[in-house]
């Protein structure tokens, strides 16, 4: 018997993080590792570190620690809030959830506020609870892309809440810093915590706190319980001339972080910001065109993550299991409660045109390959109607 040809034996990743890599950041990992305290380092450290303030939107300093975007949550709790402290947590998916598991490790006296998988965070509900807590919050954590389902949160109008009630707003931003904009000084969020490994384009081990001066006070004031995500003593650091690391950085990864965060500034943010909703607009309309309903509201900044719900009569834990097995494509499924009913096709970061065209295709295939009726080509002409119309088709930075 001939063996059939290998015709899917290409890999496309469509997660959220990782995501792919332009090809020069990966180049840039590759040169050889040079001394932390060197000249040649320090140059690309005091760089990244003001381009970082370019990408978050800022004038604070940008911390850095080797760690994956947990880490920078983690940071933020131990910083901002001790034991005892009062602090709202407003979640409405797993990672907003997981701002509810860092405070309770840190003894934190949580305030939770959930809100069903698939609906936004209501700020009126976050502004009630602020309203009769029996103790001045220290701090309120939000997300603002929830890549478990897709939705994008109204960080703006959270920041008005919590400025009204005179507390620090902390924002998980690890996915969508890059893709959706977040103008951090003029919105009057004190802190965003983001990771190198989804729009951002490197890989996971590099986390960010852009912490107001509000916050970095905040944090003076709860001395003690971190040494290594101590923000004092990470912001002296870089506040030297010239900048100074309290511990040895990920040395490879800056160089990488260095080569991405050039790139996105020289395509300009608008015009990243621009690209991704494109994107997303074209992984929407491969959906619809696909027959499938979409999971979450009908939201035109919900540009990091497209989310399709499954059919009912079909076992959907094994669409994303078909589409990496047997056609190549990684996307991810649903978490928790989300197991099994979700599909989540990713465009944050180093994405184009004929990646939605290929997850979307694949997609279509797997669908097929259990029984559900789709016409062949309708998710991929669905993404391509939208592309046509725009008259131009997103290749990513690189």
């Amino acid at each position: 018997m001939t063996e059939s040809p290998r015709i899917f034996a290409k890999q496309y990743l469509m997660t959220a993080g990782p995501t792919p890599l332009p090809p020069a950041v990966s180049q840039a990992m590759a040169e050889p590792v040079i001394y932390h305290r060197s000249p040649a380092f320090i140059e690309i450290y005091a760089r990244v570190l003001e381009n970082l303030r370019t990408v978050f939107r800022t004038r604070n300093d940008v911390l850095c620690f080797a760690a994956s975007g947990t880490g920078a949550m983690d940071s933020a709790v131990a910083n901002l809030v001790a034991p005892g402290d009062q602090a709202v947590v407003a979640s409405c998916g797993k990672f907003g959830e997981r701002w509810r598991d860092v405070c309770e490790a840190y003894g934190a006296d949580t305030i939770d506020l959930e809100f069903e998988w698939g609906d936004p965070i209501d700020h009126e509900r976050v502004d009630a609870a602020l309203a009769d807590a029996p103790a001045p919050v220290r701090a309120v954590f939000a997300t603002q892309c929830e890549t478990s389902t897709g939705v994008v949160n109204d960080v703006r109008a959270l920041s008005e809440v919590a400025r009204r009630h005179d507390t620090v707003l902390c924002v998980d931003a690890v996915s969508g810093l890059g893709a959706i904009d977040l103008p951090q000084d003029e919105w009057g969020v004190d802190v965003v915590v983001s990771g190198s490994q989804k729009s951002l384009m490197c890989p996971p081990g590099l986390a960010f706190v852009s912490a107001s001066e509000r916050a970095l006070a905040q944090a003076a004031d709860r001395p003690g319980r971190r040494h290594y995500f101590d923000w004092e003593l990470t912001a002296a650091g870089q506040r030297q001339d010239p900048p100074n690391s309290a511990f040895t950085p990920a040395v490879t990864l800056f160089r990488a972080i260095d080569i991405a965060l050039e790139q996105i500034i020289a395509e300009g943010l608008e015009q990243v910001f621009a690209r991704h909703a494109l994107l997303a607009r074209a992984a929407r309309a491969g959906i619809e065109s696909l027959g499938l309903e979409r999971f979450g509201p009908d939201d035109e900044s919900a540009n990091v993550v497209t989310v399709a719900a499954m059919p009912d009569e079909i076992e959907g834990a094994q669409v994303p299991k078909l589409m990496r097995d047997r056609y190549g494509v990684t996307v991810a499924g649903g978490q928790g409660r989300l197991k099994g009913r979700i599909v989540r096709i990713a465009h944050c970061g180093y994405y184009g045109a004929f990646d939605i065209v290929a997850a979307l295709t694949a997609l279509e295939m797997s669908l097929r390959d259990l029984g559900v009726e789709v016409e062949p080509g309708a998710g991929a002409g669905g993404a391509q109607r939208v592309f046509a119309e725009a008259g131009v088709a997103p290749e990513p930075v690189g």
